[in-house]
């Protein structure tokens, strides 16, 4: 669960830390006051995308950290998948932090190791599921009915082999339609194909060839310029008529070194050291002979280089490098050799495309019997929560229809419901009001919460568009379902704020023309303070602090 939030410059919150409770959480404040800003920097910390416009106005910086403890043993196994594991020497903490910088960089840290944004959302899925105000507009999308019935199905493992068997009918018939191409096509492309094979085959390209040939066009242009180094060297160790080389003068060295060794200790060492350099000039000296000898060139060598160059050259304009256009030959000659027994070929994919379109269509049609079975245990158990959410007479139905393989199987999957008893179901998005889809979505999320190992759950003004009754029974349900999992709720509405096991009070005050925003844990006084002024506004009755201590003692606390 979610522990411990600390923000740093996120909008107009300079810097609070909020600590969060097991069970259910609640937040409330006026509206302005920034509960919106802390589902922004949850979302930040989870890894979404943000924007430096978030950074508190004359900040450089922004920073959030987010605290977990007691993650679930599935979503421990998961994290370690991604490479990352709760702390055990701190008790099993897993700690997230990013901070944004005016400049647009980001810094991540997941448990002090520094990570990239993508494992920060990765990890951040396994952790927390947000569902906003945004999220009850997802029900008018009938592409996301399928990923919640597919979500209670329990299929998975169905959908991930499903989706490997269409990719490999999808590429067989994406092959087999290339190869249909009209016959004018394939002469067309046939005899390209033979021009460049021949053109490339011609120049007889060999890999690092053009590297070869400048470093022998270089050693003839600079020839002379050889011939005299190596002349020199050469004379210069072996000296003269006139004057004596190294090699004679190193020789003579050692002679005189070897002459007094009987009277001169270490003399001796040094003239065989000697000897040895003149065995190595006589090696050297032999290399610069036969050196200077492959110095000669024959003067037409030097166009015949620039010849072959330029042919290199236009091949590599046309074909790339000498690796590239040999990996172009050999795909121009397979392509060549697929169009001349295209015939045949067609007749071998067409083979593979029907039966990998059969394998797909099986799989399809399995999947199609797993929906329906899930579409019957979905709106059973969608029922009985919306009847608890007052909305007894509302029915939900799976409206499942064939359609063309697609990377989802071969279904079209949409949410109806019948408002009232003997009516016919209808699209959910026509009929269904601000305040109905929220129940809706909420009993959807209450039965999906039984199937994901989420710890966490956030509901960011889930009472749009419902009060009294509606409202009590709303927040009883996200109460009963922070038995299981930590729930976290900012509403506007008294009837659910008096259901929480901890309530928060998120504030804004002005000082010294600058706005803060302030995050407090309420006592039940203050409990009773804040929902009287929900109810009332800022004018507070004895009558409303009455009421507010009854909605607190009706859902079990009391002073």
């Amino acid at each position: 669960m979610l522990s411990k939030l600390y923000i740093e410059n996120i909008a107009v919150i300079e810097r609070a830390e909020i600590d969060f409770s097991k069970g259910f959480n609640v937040l409330t404040g006026e509206t302005g006051a920034g509960k919106s800003i802390l589902v922004d920097s949850i979302n930040a910390v989870l890894g979404q995308r943000t924007s430096r416009e978030l950074i508190r106005t004359g900040a450089e910086r922004a920073y959030v950290s987010a605290e977990f403890e007691d993650i679930s043993p599935a979503a421990v196994r998961e994290l370690a998948e991604l490479g990352y594991e709760p702390d055990d020497e701190n008790g099993g903490i897993l700690m997230l932090r990013r901070e944004i910088r005016s400049d647009g960089k980001n810094t991540v840290k997941i448990n002090d190791r520094p990570a990239s944004i993508s494992d920060l959302r990765a990890v951040g899925r396994l952790l927390i599921n947000i569902h906003g105000q945004h999220e009850n507009q997802a029900l008018m999308s009938i592409d996301r009915h399928m990923k919640y019935l597919d979500s209670m199905g329990g299929y998975s493992d169905k959908l991930t082999e499903y989706a490997a068997i269409y990719k490999a009918y999808a590429a067989a018939a994406h092959e087999l339609s290339r190869m249909r191409t009209d016959d004018a096509e394939k002469a067309r492309r046939a005899d390209m194909l033979r021009f460049q094979i021949n053109e490339i085959e011609s120049a007889d390209i060999a890999v690092g060839e053009t590297d070869s040939l400048k470093k022998r066009r270089d050693a003839i242009e600079n020839s002379e310029r050889i011939t005299n180094a190596l002349s020199g060297a050469y004379g210069l160790i072996n000296g003269s008529e006139e004057s004596d080389g190294a090699m004679s003068l190193t020789q003579q060295c050692s002679a005189l070194l070897s002459d007094i060794a009987s009277v001169c200790e270490g003399t001796g060492g040094l003239a065989e050291r000697l000897r040895s350099i003149v065995y190595e000039l006589e090696d050297i000296s032999s290399d610069l002979s036969s050196m200077n000898d492959d110095n000669e060139f024959n003067p037409s060598e030097l166009d015949e280089i620039e010849t072959r160059l330029e042919t290199l050259a236009k091949i590599r304009r046309k074909y790339g490098g000498e690796q590239e256009s040999l990996d172009f030959l050999e795909r121009s000659r397979a392509e060549l050799d697929s169009i001349e027994r295209s015939d045949e070929l067609l007749a071998e994919l067409t083979k593979k495309a029907r039966e990998c379109y059969h394998r797909a269509l099986k799989a399809a049609e399995e999947l199609t019997s797993l929906r329906k079975a899930a579409a019957d245990k979905f709106c059973e158990a969608v029922g009985r929560e919306l009847a608890f959410l007052d909305m007894p007479s509302v029915r939900l139905a799976v409206d499942i229809q064939h359609c063309n393989l697609n990377i989802h199987g071969a279904d079209t999957v949409e949410f109806l419901i019948s408002a009232n008893p003997g009516e016919p179901p209808k699209p959910i998005g026509k009929i269904a009001s601000g305040g109905e889809l929220s129940r809706i979505m909420l009993a959807i999320k209450t039965v999906l919460a039984d199937i994901d190992d989420i710890d966490t759950m956030i509901f960011d003004e889930v009472d749009t568009g419902i009060s009294g009754r509606a409202a009590h029974k709303v927040g009883v349900k996200l109460h009963e379902v922070s038995r299981t999992r930590q729930i976290i709720c900012i509403t506007h509405l008294a009837q659910m704020a008096a259901q929480a096991d901890s309530h928060l009070l998120i504030k804004k005050n002005v000082a010294s023309g600058r706005t803060y925003t302030s995050v407090t844990p309420l006592s039940f006084e203050q409990r009773k303070q804040e929902l009287a002024r929900i109810n009332g506004g800022d004018i507070i009755t004895d009558s409303m602090l009455r009421t507010a201590e009854e909605l607190l003692n009706n859902a079990g606390f009391f002073a």
